[in-house]
């Protein structure tokens, strides 16, 4: 078990990305967002588009391997050392997931041995709705 502090790992990351010329993170390593114009009609600013108002929801962020369909009699019988194959290939980039949707596909990379992942490609809004509507 890691003893580093919080602010340490942040570090090391935020060091990780600086090496990297990653230049669009802010001072605390997440990525910043080109600030959107809010339209103005009548006088007042239309509430729109304000992002702010969502940015502190919480959501569940997770990688995925690969994925597969097993028989219940094939999960009892699985113990320490079994292997179960997946439908990814070794060194296909992997799927970033926001509650359930792709918006992602990216690499792993390893910083000071935690785990972490470069993403290589960013889905579209459209190609997510695409998506979304075929679900």
């Amino acid at each position: 078990m890691s003893t580093d502090t919080p602010e340490a790992v942040s570090d090391d990351w935020a060091q990780a990305l600086e090496e990297q010329g990653n230049s669009n993170t802010g001072a605390d390593g997440a990525p910043e967002f080109e600030k959107v114009a809010t339209p103005v009609t009548n006088g007042a600013a239309a509430p729109v588009n304000d992002i702010n108002m969502v940015m502190d929801i919480p959501v569940q962020l997770s990688v995925e391997l690969g994925r597969t369909k097993v028989p219940i009699k094939y999960i009892l019988q699985l113990a320490q050392g079994s292997i179960v194959e997946l439908d990814a290939l070794a060194g296909e980039p992997m799927d970033v997931l926001i509650n359930g949707y792709l918006i992602a596909q990216g690499e792993v990379v390893v910083v000071n041995e935690k785990f972490g992942i470069r993403l290589t490609d960013i889905v579209t809004p459209s190609e997510r709705l695409r998506r979304v509507n075929r679900n």
